[in-house]
């Protein structure tokens, strides 16, 4: 039996006037997927979720979410998703427990004591009034109140604006246990980190327009990748030469020195030639980063890194 796709978008458009927020994009999102969508501002990110939850309406094509067209879904449908905005604006004399009971009685039943725990695990205070808290607490604020009513689905824009780096991590962690429950989630964001450790998939947008849509970890293998190695009892000469053939290495510079020969490298995609054509010397040390997403989106937006669009 085959599981109804979360999100299908169909030639989904949206212009103003004479301007394309949307140019006829594809895509499928998968039930129980951690689907990123990442890009510069004013690559048509908001404005995709925003069509999903019909708080505007598509210039053309069709878009459709659990099963329902978002035009037509109403309140039923918008039930079963927790939308956090890009640009969360929360003011008020209520305290956070209040303001959250609220939107509970909207959204629907929440299990007793989740809106406490969530908040314990963002270290949010709910018994502040709302207009006092920070921008990085009206966003842990936002996050909760999408969480907790565990919707089917999770549309969250740039989640971990204004978060300190351990409550990135902890919200990261909350977006992998509601995939293991069998709920979908949907973000953006311009911050590559958050798609690598999160996403299953990721669609990259530029100007409207998909321009690929990959598994992280296609893109993980497809990624830039800087090694610097040293050598013992070997020159410098040998290493270029040995080196000379691998056909992706995009930079390659060997240096002499008073200790080991050093080799530093950029290495686009699989570096399994370049481990074959070092086996045959000395190795000294070795050190091979993480592959570099930035640098592959990059590739992808058809730009070099310091032409492109900023997407972090």
């Amino acid at each position: 039996m085959t599981t109804q796709p979360a999100i299908e978008l169909r030639a989904l458009s949206k212009r103003y006037g004479s301007t394309t927020a949307l140019d006829a994009i594809d895509l499928t999102v998968d039930t129980g997927a951690v689907f990123g969508m990442i890009g510069p501002n004013g690559s048509g990110k908001t404005t995709t979720m925003r069509l999903l939850l019909d708080l505007i309406r598509p210039s053309s094509g069709s878009a459709t979410v659990l099963g329902r067209d978002p035009r037509t879904g109403g309140p039923a449908l918008r039930r079963h998703i927790g939308y956090l905005p890009g640009e969360l604006r929360l003011e008020g004399r209520v305290t956070g427990r209040a303001l959250l009971t609220h939107y509970a009685r909207i959204s629907g039943p929440i299990v007793p004591g989740g809106m406490q725990e969530l908040a314990d695990r963002l270290g949010l205070d709910l018994d502040r009034r709302v207009r006092t808290l920070s921008k990085g607490n009206k966003q842990k604020l936002g996050i909760v109140q999408a969480f907790m009513h565990r919707p089917r689905l999770l549309v969250l824009d740039e989640p971990t604006s204004g978060l300190d780096p351990i409550v990135q991590r902890e919200f990261l962690t909350m977006v992998k246990e509601a995939s293991a429950n069998g709920q979908t989630v949907f973000l953006s964001s311009h911050v590559l980190s958050e798609i690598q450790q999160a996403a299953h998939a990721v669609a990259i947008l530029r100007s409207g327009k998909i321009v690929s849509v990959n598994s992280v970890e296609k893109l993980r293998l497809t990624a830039t990748r800087h090694v610097r190695a040293g050598f013992s009892g070997t020159t410098a000469e040998a290493l270029r030469a040995s080196l000379a053939g691998i056909p992706n290495l995009s930079r390659l510079d060997v240096v002499d020195g008073a200790g080991p020969t050093e080799v530093t490298a950029k290495i686009e995609g699989d570096i399994d030639a370049f481990v074959k054509a070092i086996s045959r010397f000395t190795v000294a040390d070795l050190a091979v980063e993480e592959p570099d997403l930035e640098e592959s989106v990059l590739t992808l937006y058809g730009a070099a890194p310091e032409e492109a669009p900023r997407v972090d």
